[in-house]
Protein backbone atom coordinates (compact mmCIF):
# COMPACT_ATOMS: atom_id res chain seq x y z
CA UNK A 1 0.00 0.00 0.00
CA UNK A 2 1.16 3.74 -1.04
CA UNK A 3 -0.17 6.91 0.42
CA UNK A 4 -2.37 9.22 -1.97
CA UNK A 5 0.24 12.38 -1.01
CA UNK A 6 3.63 10.83 -1.47
CA UNK A 7 4.93 14.60 -0.61
CA UNK A 8 3.47 14.59 2.69
CA UNK A 9 6.80 14.68 5.45
CA UNK A 10 6.36 12.33 8.80
CA UNK A 11 9.23 13.26 11.83
CA UNK A 12 9.47 10.84 14.24
CA UNK A 13 11.54 11.85 17.22
CA UNK A 14 13.05 8.57 18.92
CA UNK A 15 13.74 5.37 17.20
CA UNK A 16 14.70 2.47 19.14
CA UNK A 17 12.88 -0.74 19.68
CA UNK A 18 9.90 0.85 18.51
CA UNK A 19 10.39 4.08 16.64
CA UNK A 20 12.97 2.57 14.53
CA UNK A 21 10.54 0.02 12.50
CA UNK A 22 7.91 3.00 12.75
CA UNK A 23 9.92 4.55 10.56
CA UNK A 24 10.74 1.36 8.48
CA UNK A 25 7.45 0.90 7.66
CA UNK A 26 6.34 4.44 7.08
CA UNK A 27 9.31 4.94 4.32
CA UNK A 28 7.80 1.44 3.02
CA UNK A 29 4.36 3.16 2.47
CA UNK A 30 5.69 6.20 0.80
CA UNK A 31 5.76 8.74 3.54
CA UNK A 32 9.26 10.96 3.29
CA UNK A 33 10.32 10.35 6.38
CA UNK A 34 12.75 12.55 8.41
CA UNK A 35 14.13 11.07 11.83
CA UNK A 36 15.92 11.89 15.30
CA UNK A 37 17.68 9.69 18.26
CA UNK A 38 19.62 11.03 20.97
CA UNK A 39 21.96 7.87 20.58
CA UNK A 40 22.20 9.85 16.22
CA UNK A 41 23.68 6.30 15.42
CA UNK A 42 20.50 4.48 15.84
CA UNK A 43 18.72 6.93 13.32
CA UNK A 44 21.74 7.22 10.72
CA UNK A 45 21.25 3.52 10.44
CA UNK A 46 18.04 4.38 9.16
CA UNK A 47 18.87 5.64 5.92
CA UNK A 48 19.69 2.91 3.81
CA UNK A 49 15.85 2.77 4.64
CA UNK A 50 15.43 5.91 2.63
CA UNK A 51 14.66 7.78 5.68
CA UNK A 52 17.06 11.21 6.56
CA UNK A 53 18.56 11.40 9.79
CA UNK A 54 18.84 14.52 11.20
CA UNK A 55 21.52 15.63 14.80
CA UNK A 56 18.79 17.84 16.07
CA UNK A 57 14.75 17.82 17.13
CA UNK A 58 14.36 21.34 15.45
CA UNK A 59 16.11 20.31 12.18
CA UNK A 60 14.07 16.89 12.27
CA UNK A 61 10.84 18.88 12.66
CA UNK A 62 11.44 21.42 9.96
CA UNK A 63 8.90 21.36 7.12
CA UNK A 64 7.09 18.23 8.92
CA UNK A 65 3.54 17.81 8.39
CA UNK A 66 3.24 15.62 11.15
CA UNK A 67 5.63 14.66 14.24
CA UNK A 68 5.42 11.75 15.98
CA UNK A 69 7.17 10.97 19.01
CA UNK A 70 8.26 7.29 20.66
CA UNK A 71 10.90 8.49 23.14
CA UNK A 72 11.01 6.79 27.08
CA UNK A 73 9.05 9.26 29.14
CA UNK A 74 7.42 12.56 29.62
CA UNK A 75 10.10 14.37 30.12
CA UNK A 76 11.79 13.15 27.43
CA UNK A 77 9.21 14.08 25.14
CA UNK A 78 8.86 17.50 26.50
CA UNK A 79 12.63 18.25 25.96
CA UNK A 80 12.62 17.11 22.53
CA UNK A 81 9.44 19.25 21.43
CA UNK A 82 10.93 22.42 23.35
CA UNK A 83 14.24 21.99 20.78
CA UNK A 84 11.71 21.52 17.92
CA UNK A 85 9.42 24.29 18.73
CA UNK A 86 11.09 26.73 16.64
CA UNK A 87 10.94 25.12 13.72
CA UNK A 88 7.29 23.74 14.33
CA UNK A 89 4.95 25.38 12.28
CA UNK A 90 1.26 26.13 13.84
CA UNK A 91 -1.33 23.31 12.74
CA UNK A 92 1.32 21.00 12.94
CA UNK A 93 -0.02 17.42 13.51
CA UNK A 94 1.47 15.70 16.71
CA UNK A 95 1.27 12.07 17.49
CA UNK A 96 2.36 11.16 21.06
CA UNK A 97 2.54 7.60 20.83
CA UNK A 98 5.03 7.42 24.16
CA UNK A 99 3.39 6.21 26.93
CA UNK A 100 3.88 8.91 29.21
CA UNK A 101 0.97 8.37 32.32
CA UNK A 102 -1.64 10.73 32.62
CA UNK A 103 -0.47 13.69 34.25
CA UNK A 104 2.36 13.98 31.60
CA UNK A 105 0.23 13.32 28.70
CA UNK A 106 -1.91 16.77 30.59
CA UNK A 107 1.58 18.88 30.45
CA UNK A 108 2.38 18.03 26.71
CA UNK A 109 -1.55 18.54 25.60
CA UNK A 110 -0.48 22.05 27.26
CA UNK A 111 2.44 22.82 25.61
CA UNK A 112 0.48 21.58 22.38
CA UNK A 113 -2.48 24.18 22.92
CA UNK A 114 0.64 27.17 23.61
CA UNK A 115 2.43 26.45 20.19
CA UNK A 116 -0.92 25.77 18.15
CA UNK A 117 -0.39 22.19 17.65
CA UNK A 118 -2.95 19.54 16.68
CA UNK A 119 -2.17 17.02 19.61
CA UNK A 120 -3.00 13.42 19.18
CA UNK A 121 -2.74 11.19 22.30
CA UNK A 122 -1.98 7.71 20.65
CA UNK A 123 -0.49 5.13 22.60
CA UNK A 124 1.05 2.39 20.96
CA UNK A 125 0.05 -1.68 22.26
CA UNK A 126 2.56 -4.00 21.13
CA UNK A 127 6.27 -4.41 21.20
CA UNK A 128 9.22 -4.87 18.94
CA UNK A 129 7.68 -8.22 16.77
CA UNK A 130 4.44 -6.00 16.30
CA UNK A 131 5.92 -2.90 15.31
CA UNK A 132 8.07 -4.40 13.13
CA UNK A 133 5.40 -5.98 10.79
CA UNK A 134 3.07 -3.00 11.04
CA UNK A 135 1.11 -4.63 13.52
CA UNK A 136 0.62 -2.49 16.35
CA UNK A 137 -3.20 -1.48 17.65
CA UNK A 138 -2.85 2.62 18.02
CA UNK A 139 -5.17 3.74 20.69
CA UNK A 140 -6.10 6.88 19.80
CA UNK A 141 -7.41 9.99 21.29
CA UNK A 142 -8.20 13.77 19.90
CA UNK A 143 -9.96 15.94 17.38
CA UNK A 144 -12.10 14.88 14.45
CA UNK A 145 -11.37 17.52 12.12
CA UNK A 146 -7.87 15.73 11.32
CA UNK A 147 -8.07 12.38 11.64
CA UNK A 148 -8.78 11.96 7.60
CA UNK A 149 -4.69 13.30 7.30
CA UNK A 150 -3.34 11.19 10.58
CA UNK A 151 -5.00 8.14 9.33
CA UNK A 152 -3.20 7.03 6.96
CA UNK A 153 -0.21 7.08 9.09
CA UNK A 154 -1.64 4.99 12.01
CA UNK A 155 -2.69 2.37 8.77
CA UNK A 156 1.32 2.16 7.82
CA UNK A 157 1.99 1.10 11.30
CA UNK A 158 -0.49 -0.40 12.97
CA UNK A 159 -2.99 -3.21 11.97
CA UNK A 160 -5.99 -1.27 13.35
CA UNK A 161 -6.68 1.63 14.83
CA UNK A 162 -8.97 2.12 18.14
CA UNK A 163 -10.58 6.26 18.31
CA UNK A 164 -11.00 5.93 21.83
CA UNK A 165 -12.53 9.34 21.96
CA UNK A 166 -11.89 13.29 21.35
CA UNK A 167 -10.53 13.89 24.98
CA UNK A 168 -7.14 14.09 25.54
CA UNK A 169 -6.01 11.79 27.75
CA UNK A 170 -8.41 9.06 27.41
CA UNK A 171 -5.73 6.81 25.21
CA UNK A 172 -2.82 7.32 27.88
CA UNK A 173 -5.51 6.03 30.30
CA UNK A 174 -6.25 2.70 28.29
CA UNK A 175 -2.97 2.37 28.01
CA UNK A 176 -1.93 1.60 31.46
CA UNK A 177 -5.02 -0.64 31.79
CA UNK A 178 -4.09 -2.63 29.02
CA UNK A 179 -0.36 -2.64 30.69
CA UNK A 180 -1.24 -3.85 33.79
CA UNK A 181 -2.86 -7.40 31.68
CA UNK A 182 0.65 -7.59 29.48
CA UNK A 183 2.52 -7.42 32.92
CA UNK A 184 0.16 -9.85 35.12
CA UNK A 185 0.50 -12.16 32.13
CA UNK A 186 4.79 -11.66 31.83
CA UNK A 187 4.80 -12.39 35.73
CA UNK A 188 2.13 -15.46 35.67
CA UNK A 189 4.13 -17.18 33.36
CA UNK A 190 7.15 -16.19 34.57
CA UNK A 191 6.43 -17.52 37.86
CA UNK A 192 4.39 -20.89 36.51
CA UNK A 193 7.96 -22.20 35.42
CA UNK A 194 9.80 -20.87 38.04
CA UNK A 195 7.66 -23.07 40.37
CA UNK A 196 7.84 -26.13 38.53
CA UNK A 197 11.60 -25.87 38.04
CA UNK A 198 11.70 -25.05 42.08
CA UNK A 199 9.46 -27.96 42.45
CA UNK A 200 11.54 -29.93 40.64
CA UNK A 201 8.80 -30.44 37.21
CA UNK A 202 10.14 -29.81 33.94
CA UNK A 203 8.45 -26.27 33.12
CA UNK A 204 8.42 -27.66 29.53
CA UNK A 205 5.57 -29.56 31.22
CA UNK A 206 3.27 -26.47 31.98
CA UNK A 207 4.06 -25.23 28.25
CA UNK A 208 2.48 -29.22 26.86
CA UNK A 209 -0.09 -28.50 29.44
CA UNK A 210 -1.77 -25.04 28.75
CA UNK A 211 -0.94 -25.18 24.52
CA UNK A 212 -4.08 -25.18 22.68
CA UNK A 213 -6.49 -25.52 25.62
CA UNK A 214 -8.28 -22.71 26.75
CA UNK A 215 -5.57 -20.38 28.82
CA UNK A 216 -3.18 -20.45 25.63
CA UNK A 217 -1.97 -17.86 23.76
CA UNK A 218 0.41 -16.69 20.61
CA UNK A 219 1.87 -14.21 24.00
CA UNK A 220 1.96 -17.42 26.35
CA UNK A 221 3.93 -19.23 24.23
CA UNK A 222 6.11 -16.46 23.13
CA UNK A 223 7.14 -15.45 26.81
CA UNK A 224 7.36 -19.20 27.73
CA UNK A 225 9.35 -20.00 25.01
CA UNK A 226 12.26 -16.98 25.31
CA UNK A 227 12.06 -17.97 29.29
CA UNK A 228 12.63 -21.99 28.49
CA UNK A 229 15.68 -21.29 25.90
CA UNK A 230 17.18 -18.01 28.02
CA UNK A 231 16.71 -16.15 25.23
CA UNK A 232 15.90 -12.42 26.55
CA UNK A 233 16.35 -10.69 23.59
CA UNK A 234 14.68 -7.52 23.90
CA UNK A 235 11.16 -6.75 23.11
CA UNK A 236 10.17 -4.86 25.57
CA UNK A 237 12.73 -4.39 28.31
CA UNK A 238 12.83 -4.84 31.72
CA UNK A 239 13.95 -0.85 33.15
CA UNK A 240 10.97 0.10 30.60
CA UNK A 241 8.61 -2.23 32.48
CA UNK A 242 9.05 -0.86 35.84
CA UNK A 243 8.71 3.09 34.22
CA UNK A 244 5.09 1.63 33.17
CA UNK A 245 4.40 -0.57 35.83
CA UNK A 246 4.99 3.33 38.37
CA UNK A 247 2.84 4.85 36.11
CA UNK A 248 -0.15 2.25 36.41
CA UNK A 249 -0.01 2.40 40.15
CA UNK A 250 0.17 5.70 40.39
CA UNK A 251 -2.92 6.46 38.09
CA UNK A 252 -4.52 3.80 40.07
CA UNK A 253 -3.86 5.33 43.80
CA UNK A 254 -5.06 8.69 42.26
CA UNK A 255 -8.16 6.79 41.05
CA UNK A 256 -8.98 4.94 44.63
CA UNK A 257 -8.29 1.47 42.77
CA UNK A 258 -6.32 -1.01 45.15
CA UNK A 259 -4.02 -3.20 42.29
CA UNK A 260 -2.18 -5.40 44.77
CA UNK A 261 -1.27 -7.29 41.46
CA UNK A 262 0.52 -4.12 39.76
CA UNK A 263 2.16 -3.03 43.02
CA UNK A 264 3.66 -6.83 43.34
CA UNK A 265 4.44 -6.97 39.86
CA UNK A 266 6.53 -3.69 40.30
CA UNK A 267 8.44 -4.93 42.86
CA UNK A 268 9.22 -8.33 40.66
CA UNK A 269 10.74 -6.56 37.89
CA UNK A 270 12.50 -3.67 40.26
CA UNK A 271 14.20 -6.75 41.76
CA UNK A 272 15.06 -7.87 38.13
CA UNK A 273 16.31 -4.10 37.47
CA UNK A 274 18.42 -4.35 40.65
CA UNK A 275 19.83 -7.69 39.34
CA UNK A 276 21.35 -5.98 36.34
CA UNK A 277 18.32 -7.34 33.79
CA UNK A 278 17.09 -4.03 32.83
CA UNK A 279 18.07 -4.21 29.02
CA UNK A 280 16.93 -7.81 29.26
CA UNK A 281 13.51 -8.27 27.91
CA UNK A 282 10.66 -8.11 30.22
CA UNK A 283 10.32 -11.95 30.71
CA UNK A 284 13.60 -11.69 32.81
CA UNK A 285 11.00 -11.53 35.76
CA UNK A 286 11.53 -14.94 35.52
CA UNK A 287 15.21 -13.90 37.07
CA UNK A 288 13.71 -12.30 39.75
Amino acid sequence: MTIDNPTLTVAVLGTGLIGAPVVRNLSKHGFRVNAWNRTATKAQALETDGVQAFASPVDAVRGADIVITLLKDGPSVLDAMRAAAPALAKGTLWLQSSTVGIEDTATLAAFAAERGLVFYDAPVQGTRQPAEQGQLIILASGPVAARTQVQPVFDAIGKRTLWVCEQVGASSRLKLALNSWAFALTHGIAESLAIAKGLGIDPSLVVDVVKDGPMDSAYFRLKAAAILADDYTTSFSVANAVKDARLVVEAATQAGVRVDAVQAGLSRFERALEAGHGDKDMAASYLA
